[in-house]
């Protein structure tokens, strides 16, 4: 997860935010990684591609030797390094990359894949297992959500949205035990959580997390269809 907490976003630019420096940080009894070993997030490898108005789009675990290299660009995209703080040496990223990859499962990094173009990096993460927990009223198998647009001209123009709701879609049909769909961008990141609400998220509540005030963005399986 990324580590840094969530600023003000201008609209060319913005990521879902977490006080993901803390995501690995709890330790899960080994009977159950046992139990459900690499079906944490029910194989987002085999998810398959998600057709969009913007185009066909697909999830793909990162894989560090082949994939590196670009997400350290983005990374070092200077307005995405102010939101991210992952700002570096490739060492920097892969750092942050091998943490969820030699993990346990509760959280996998993805690139976001348009029309057979890598372009946005995607955390879908374990929210009832992250310490996000402790914040909100978890249920059990809350998806969460991280992501990150990578070139500049996909940002400020609507695509976040539609991705949002497309990766949402793809977990509440690949995940049935998951009934919500989280986030929690800063609460003074105007843009993100529009971006969000457009998506079909709604806003659940503030929270207090220990590096910003965040809003709590939520979307129910329940009222899936009705949006």
């Amino acid at each position: 997860m990324p580590p840094a907490d969530a600023r003000t976003a201008p609209p060319a630019a913005f990521r879902t935010g977490g006080d993901s420096e803390d995501t690995l940080e709890l330790r899960l009894p080994d009977e159950f990684v046992a139990m459900y070993a690499d079906d944490l997030l029910d194989r987002i490898g085999d998810w398959g591609p998600s057709l969009t108005p913007a185009g066909s789009f697909q999830l793909v675990p990162v894989e560090v030797e082949r994939d590196l290299p670009l997400i350290g660009r983005w990374i070092n995209d200077p307005t995405v390094a102010t939101f991210w703080d992952l700002a570096g040496t490739e060492c920097v990223t892969e750092a942050h990359l091998r943490s969820q990859l030699d993990g346990d499962g509760r959280s996998v990094p993805c690139l976001g894949v348009l029309e057979g173009t890598p372009m946005s990096y995607w955390e879908i993460y374990r929210a009832d297992l992250d310490p996000l927990a402790r914040h909100y009223p978890a249920r059990p198998h809350d998806t969460g959500v991280h992501l990150l647009l990578g070139g500049v001209a996909d940002r400020g123009r609507g695509l976040g949205s539609i991705l949002l709701r497309a990766v949402a879609d793809l977990v509440l049909d690949h995940r049935p035990a998951c009934a919500r769909v989280v986030a929690e961008p800063d609460l003074r990141n105007t843009p993100s959580v529009s971006a969000f609400l457009t998506a079909g998220f709604r806003f659940s509540a503030e929270l207090d997390l220990p590096a910003k005030r965040a809003a709590l963005m939520v979307r129910d399986r329940g009222v899936r269809d009705a949006l």
